[in-house]
């Protein structure tokens, strides 16, 4: 159970068996990301790299919902053009800080996932899920699009289920998210899925390891470091435009906006 009291961290760190387990423990909004959730993710993932006993990481959650995307509340009180810098920014840093670690990063999702939640799923080097997680793009039902996270979404992604699922906004579940590539393993029990993978994985050595990443993730960098910068910032161009603000208005109405028909 996640620990309430306010000075709580939103993500937590801890080592099991040589991984460093980083938990998102923010279930007030559903693990969104935060300045504050983000910073201790990317503190926690230094954490994880700068330490010789650590052999990977374990990246999961507390409650329903691995992550929720960007946190809107906190979006909708800020400038909407500063904070949409600051927040593709923000997305920038954690994936490409997943992308290069020279660790195997594993998500473990027993929940929900959406938004930027799905391109730090698609960074991660192997994703499980368990079989009743659900997984959804909803950024073109709020004017925008997924920008930053189709540099880690379209490397896993099928071509067909990019296009629908990026365009739609569907939901789908964890047997369609390992059909289309988007997890490794849809598992009836993510948490045995994991450890058996980390039992494999404590069998390679640490330079092993980290040079068999590195040709898996190249091709994903090279893209990510030639368009990362455009893509943030065609991102916040649009924070601020009327359908935007229609879009989060009418989520946090509970309405469908003006558009849906």
């Amino acid at each position: 159970m996640s620990d309430t009291a306010p000075d709580a961290p939103f993500v937590r760190y801890e080592v099991q068996d040589g991984f460093a387990v980083l938990t998102l423990d923010s279930p007030h909004n559903r693990n969104a990301l935060s300045s504050r959730l983000v910073t201790e993710l990317l503190q926690g993932l230094g954490r994880a790299a700068e330490d010789t006993e650590v052999r990977g990481v374990v990246l999961t959650h507390t409650g329903n919902t691995f992550c929720a995307g960007a946190d809107l509340r906190e979006a909708i009180d800020a400038d909407p053009s500063a904070a949409a810098e600051i927040r593709t920014g923000w997305m920038v840093q954690v994936l490409r800080r997943i992308l290069e670690l020279p660790k195997p990063v594993l998500a473990r999702i027993d929940g929900n996932v959406r938004a930027g939640g799905m391109g730090i799923v698609a960074a991660c080097d192997i994703a499980v899920a368990g079989r009743g997680s659900s997984f959804a793009l909803t950024e073109a039902r709020l004017g925008l699009a997924p920008f930053v996270i189709s540099l880690t979404l379209l490397p896993r992604l099928t071509s067909r289920a990019a296009a629908r699922y990026f365009q739609t906004g569907e939901t789908f579940d964890a047997a369609e998210a390992e059909r289309t590539g988007l997890i490794t393993i849809a598992a009836d029990d993510p948490i045995a899925e994991v450890n058996q993978l980390v039992s494999a994985l404590r069998k390679g050595s640490p330079q092993g390891l980290a040079e068999s990443k590195r040709l898996t993730t190249a091709a994903t960098l090279r893209e990510f470091d030639g368009y990362a910068d455009t893509l943030a910032k065609r991102s916040g161009s649009f924070f601020g435009t009327a359908e935007v603000i229609e879009g989060m208005t009418a989520f946090f109405e509970r309405r469908p906006p003006s558009w849906a028909q």
